[in-house]
C-alpha cells in the first residue's frame, strides 16, 4: 500500500490534494522540528523508542508505532499545530502521522544513515511527494 492509499484511508477516502497535504504537513514538521530529522530521532530515541525509529533509518523493515507514541514524541503543540492544518481532531493528526512517519523517515534516509542537512531533506521530501503524485 503506497502512502497515498494509506493517508486516503485515514481520510476516510478522500482523494487527491488532501493525501499529498498529509504528506506535505507531515514532511514539514519533521523539516521544522526541533533539529531536524536529526532532532526526530533523537526524540524517538529518548521515549523509548529507539528500536522503532532505527528500523525506519535502517534499510530492513519498518516497525510500526501509534499514534500515542508518535504523540509523546512530538509533544501535543505540534500535533494541535498538525491537526488544525489538516482539520482533524488531534487523535486523528496523531494517528495519521504515525502511519506515514515510519516511510517518510525511511525515504529521507536512502543509506540507512540520517542525512545533517536540512536542504537535502527538503529535496528528498519533494522526491517522496512527486513519487506518489504520478
Amino acid at each position: 500500500m503506497s502512502l497515498l492509499d494509506m493517508a486516503g484511508q485515514l481520510l476516510g477516502g478522500q482523494q487527491g490534494g488532501n493525501n499529498a497535504n498529509v504528506l506535505s504537513e507531515v514532511m514539514s514538521l519533521v523539516n521544522n522540528h526541533p533539529g531536524g530529522l536529526p532532532g526526530l530521532v533523537q526524540g524517538f530515541e529518548q521515549n523509548g523508542l529507539g528500536g522503532v525509529v532505527n528500523s525506519w533509518v535502517s534499510t530492513g523493515a519498518n516497525q510500526p508505532v501509534n499514534g500515542a507514541q508518535v504523540q509523546n514524541v512530538l509533544g501535543g503543540e505540534q500535533i494541535q499545530n498538525l491537526a488544525s492544518k489538516l482539520g482533524v481532531s488531534p487523535e486523528m493528526a496523531s494517528t495519521m502521522a504515525a502511519q506515514v512517519l515510519p516511510q517518510i523517515v525511511n525515504h529521507l534516509t536512502p543509506n540507512g544513515q540520517v542525512p545533517q542537512s536540512g536542504s537535502n531533506l527538503m529535496e528528498l521530501g519533494e522526491g517522496l511527494l512527486k513519487s506518489f503524485m504520478k
